[in-house]
């Protein structure tokens, strides 16, 4: 455990406190008790002091009233034999002034050459005058002494002083012994107090630190230990209460976890995109759809601002995205691929209203956008087509209406004209009737098993008998052996009509046809290839779209309705194969496409059936 954590525990904080407030109450008790006996004893000491001074007074004045004559010894000499039989204590120096403030007897020999003279102690001046003083104060060795000065009475006169200088180191001595007494004292109070203080700590401390290391482990997403409680104290009520906690916090935690994963595998499954941000608006979940349409990483994008990672920060703010109920288009598209998403957004609010941030949800509607303009080309493309016919009809049917019915000449062909006009609409209406049902889900074929090999033959030679006037030459080239597939043979004949049709229609006169039948692995390849003036490279993707003339003004002018290769493809795919065209331009075009064998005919030769 390093320096800051032993700072920081509640253990050593509880020792720490202890031992201080012991202290404190022992040094509060020591500064009071010596105070006090300080006090008490400079009190003491200073009574003592004046009682003795007041006894030596009498008897000073005792001597100093005496007649000369009773004696022989001097007044000096009588009063220092007093002082040394009543006033000989260490530390204490006496002088006794007269009246005329006249030193006359002193107890320090050192001070004995002041005798005879005045002094000049100014409690001494008070003294005579009858007034006592005391005073504390330093003598020359630096030593604090008690001075005191009081007056000789003899009646009511003064006839001298006392004056006394008493030495306080006694008392300080004492003062010191017993505060070191303190002080050892208090050292053994605070070695017992710290001891019991960490028992006591410990045993405060003990459920506390079982605590802190069953939140560490809950922190960690353990939910299964508890509290050991040792007590119905507070802190073991605190421990109940703690293990109450920890039981509601696995069951809550158990429930987040069961709603996480649904939600999860909710947002994972889902076909929709789901991004959702911060109230700052930058984005904290993306889930894999909304990766895969916006072809990025949930970790690339994290904390980036949502306007940025649907590309609209070069037109929206963020705060606009609040505002918007209605759904916005996102065009994703790319070189590589089309990509068209809706968006919708929808707000994160708290409990108490605040906006806490956005969720967008993103649904793929390139392919509804492509039929819806599909649709709309459709409908554009079917007016245009059933409006040049009507118009043309029109104005020859108004034509005819003003007389030209009556004109053995014009007649014939305007009405020629008007008949053709109608087949061709009919041909359109046949084309579209037959694209809806193929459309439709109730779409059903009358499946047979198909000689292909003579339905090529059938197919190749009614055309070649319908076309001997133009000069067109026909070649088919079919395997040796009879090759059957499973198939509509109504439907088949459309499909080799509708590309045969083309092929004689943008033949120049004299020009080749081919049709080849090829077998291949589990299917049969049947390719037709003209000598027109083909297809340019950049029309090739968009022949079989319903309504695409490469050359629309000689496709009208030949009767095509552009449904043609459109039908041909959709009777392919009903069939389980595949259709494909390659073309180059001014040397031809060649249309190919695949059928399915039928495998249990083929392998049996002998039950074939045409």
């Amino acid at each position: 455990m390093d320096k800051i954590s032993i700072y920081k525990s509640i253990h050593v904080k509880i020792v720490i406190i202890y031992v201080l407030l012991i202290l404190i109450a022992m040094q509060v008790i020591g500064v009071y008790f010596t105070g006090k006996l300080e006090d008490e004893l400079e009190e003491n000491f200073l009574e003592t002091l004046t009682e003795r001074a007041k006894l030596l007074s009498y008897n000073v004045e005792q001597e100093m009233t005496r007649d000369q004559e009773e004696t022989e010894r001097t007044l000096t000499s009588r009063v220092s034999s007093l002082l040394f039989e009543l006033y000989n204590i260490e530390g204490t120096d006496v002088q006794v002034i007269d009246s005329h403030n006249t030193v006359i007897s002193v107890t320090n020999p050192t001070q004995r050459q002041n005798i005879g003279k005045r002094t000049t102690n100014y409690l001494v001046k008070r003294a005579l005058f009858g007034i006592e003083g005391t005073d504390t104060a330093v003598n020359q060795s630096g030593n604090l002494i008690r001075v005191l000065a009081i007056p000789i009475h003899s009646d009511d006169t003064i006839i001298g002083a006392i004056y006394i200088e008493a030495s306080m180191e006694e008392i300080y001595e004492q003062m010191q012994q017993i505060n070191h007494i303190l002080m050892t004292g208090t050292v053994i109070a605070l070695g017992i107090t710290a001891i019991l203080g960490i028992l006591l700590a410990r045993t405060i401390t003990r459920p506390i630190v079982d605590m802190k290391r069953q939140a560490v482990v809950m922190g960690k997403g353990d939910f299964t230990q508890s509290v050991k409680v040792y007590g119905n104290d507070e802190i073991g009520q605190l421990a109940n209460a703690f293990n109450v906690l920890t039981n509601k916090l696995q069951d809550a935690n158990a429930t987040t976890e069961g709603e996480k994963r649904k939600l999860t595998s909710v947002l994972t499954h889902m076909t929709d995109g789901v991004i959702a941000t911060d109230k700052n608006g930058n984005v904290i979940l993306m889930n894999k759809r909304a990766e895969e349409m916006l072809l990025k990483k949930q970790e690339d994008v994290l904390q980036m601002e949502l306007t940025k990672v649907l590309n609209l920060d070069k037109f929206l703010k963020l705060e606009d995205l609040y505002r918007f109920t209605d759904p916005i288009l996102l065009d994703f598209d790319n070189a590589d691929h089309e990509l068209i998403l809706e968006a919708h957004f929808s707000i994160i609010e708290k409990e108490n209203g605040n906006q806490n941030g956005l969720i967008a949800v993103l649904h793929d509607v390139t392919e509804q956008e492509r039929i819806e303009d599909e649709r709309r080309e459709f409908v554009a493309n079917v007016s245009h087509e059933l409006r040049t016919p009507l118009t043309s009809m029109k104005s020859y049917l108004e034509a005819l209406a003003d007389g030209a019915l009556e004109d053995p000449e014009i007649a014939p062909r305007f009405i020629n004209v008007t008949q053709n006009e109608t087949e061709r609409m009919i041909r359109l209406v046949n084309d579209l009737l037959q694209l809806s049902k193929m459309d439709s889900k109730d779409y059903q074929m009358n499946i047979a098993t198909i000689n292909l090999t003579l339905f090529t033959e059938q197919i190749v030679e009614r055309f070649q008998m319908s076309t001997k006037n133009e000069s067109i030459l026909f070649k088919i080239k079919v395997p040796s052996k009879d090759v059957f597939i499973i198939g509509d043979r109504d439907k088949l004949t459309q499909l080799m009509d509708n590309i045969l049709s083309n092929a004689v229609k943008y033949s120049p006169e004299g020009g080749t046809i081919s049709c080849v039948v090829k077998e291949e692995k589990e299917r049969v390849i049947v390719t037709i290839k003209d000598e027109g003036v083909g297809i340019p490279k950049e029309n090739i993707p968009y022949v079989f779209d319903r309504f695409y003339r490469v050359d629309k003004a000689r496709s009208r002018n030949l009767g095509g309705t552009g449904l043609g290769l459109a039908i041909a493809k959709e009777i392919v795919l009903a069939h389980g194969g595949n259709i494909w065209v390659s073309s180059d331009w001014g040397k031809g075009t060649a249309i190919s496409f695949s059928l399915p064998y039928d495998e249990a005919v083929n392998e049996d030769e002998d039950d074939r059936t045409y």
